[in-house]
Formats: C-alpha cells, sequence, structure tokens
C-alpha cells in the first residue's frame, strides 16, 4: 500500500532572496508568482489527488487555491506544514543575517541550532512528517497535495531519503516546484525533485 505526495512549494513572493520571511503575516504572491500557481494548476489538472492540504500563510494558501479550483476540490489548511519558526529572524533581510554569527552557525549545523526563539529544522521536521504519516494512513493507493515552503519540503524528503537534517543544502526546492514522493509499508522513493512548470 502506498501514497503519493506531491510536496508543491509556495510560488514567488517579491521578497524571495532578499529578506527571510518566515511567519510574518502580509507577504503574498506577486504577478510572476501567480502566473506560476496557474501553470501549477494546469500541471496537476489530470491528477486523481484525494486532499489537498496548505501551510496557513498567505504565499501558501495563494498558491493553493487556484490547484483546488482546477482540481474542483477543497483545500485545507494544516499547521504542521508550516514554514519553519524563525523566531526573531523572520522579517531580516539576508544581508544583515549574513553579518550575524548565528545565522552561520544555523546554516552549517541545522541539527544543533536553533533561530533566537524559534525552532529547530529538526522540530520542523517532526511536524511535517508526522502529518504525511497520518495522511497515509488515511488515504492508501491514494495521492496527496502538500503546499509548503522550502525548507519544511526538504526537511520532509530528507527524513525519507534517510539523509541527515544536515544535509538540506544537497539540492535544490525552488518556488512553485513540485517534489514527488512515494512512501508505502516497504520504504519511500523519491520520483521527482524540485519539478519546475514554466509559468
Amino acid at each position: 500500500m502506498t501514497t503519493t505526495f506531491f510536496l508543491v512549494r509556495h510560488a514567488a513572493h517579491d521578497r524571495v532572496g532578499t529578506i527571510l520571511c518566515g511567519r510574518m503575516a502580509g507577504v503574498n504572491l506577486g504577478s510572476a508568482g501567480k502566473a506560476q500557481a496557474e501553470s501549477l494548476a494546469q500541471r496537476f489538472a489530470n491528477e486523481n489527488v484525494a486532499c489537498i492540504r496548505t501551510s496557513p500563510l498567505e504565499r501558501a494558501l495563494e498558491t493553493a487555491q487556484p490547484i483546488a479550483s482546477r482540481l474542483g476540490q477543497p483545500f485545507q489548511i494544516c499547521d504542521a506544514i508550516n514554514e519553519i519558526n524563525f523566531g526573531r529572524w523572520s522579517g531580516t533581510s539576508f544581508d544583515a543575517l549574513s553579518r550575524d554569527p548565528r545565522w552561520s552557525s544555523w546554516n552549517s549545523a541545522r541539527s544543533t541550532n536553533r533561530p533566537p526563539e524559534g525552532e529547530t529544522m529538526l522540530e520542523a521536521q517532526g511536524r511535517i512528517v508526522g502529518a504525511m504519516e497520518q495522511l497515509r494512513s488515511l488515504y492508501a493507493e491514494r495521492s496527496i497535495i502538500l503546499v509548503s515552503h522550502g525548507d519544511v519540503i526538504k526537511a520532509a524528503l530528507l527524513y525519507y531519503l534517510g539523509m541527515p537534517i544536515d544535509a538540506y543544502c544537497r539540492f535544490e526546492v525552488e518556488p512553485a516546484s513540485i517534489c514527488t514522493l512515494v512512501v508505502g509499508g516497504w520504504g519511500s522513493k523519491v520520483l521527482r525533485l524540485n519539478e519546475v512548470v514554466a509559468a
């Protein structure tokens, strides 16, 4: 009995690559991101999907909406697949973070470091994997779309690949990308990694 997960990173917003948004409110998709979300909806048009779950953040909701509309089914918010809680780093520019030694420590050893007043990447991994295992028990032999965030998706993939959390930088999960993962009682395998659909 297997379950197929489509792990979708939200589409692009105007702060991608410049600000660590984390869980800050009011981060919406830009025009490019809206086009990407529509392309994702086209990509999933012929998939037989049992359910759609999304992070509660605006940029994820705005990515999930056209997918759900195209498939003619609702989506549900799932707090367990929310972005990593970056604590006091949320809303800080990457330029400013690059001057913070704690940021360097975080990126060199995420297995042992925590953002100030935030959560570890291992804690985020526990959240998303727990949600996926629960969904797997409910939707055997079905497909599920999870709209989440880059590092959270990486954490899930690392778990199912049997890789350490500090290997997070060995592959990319771009905005509006899809990673397809099959999970069964026998184990798991990645079918596609960082599939980007042209807008």
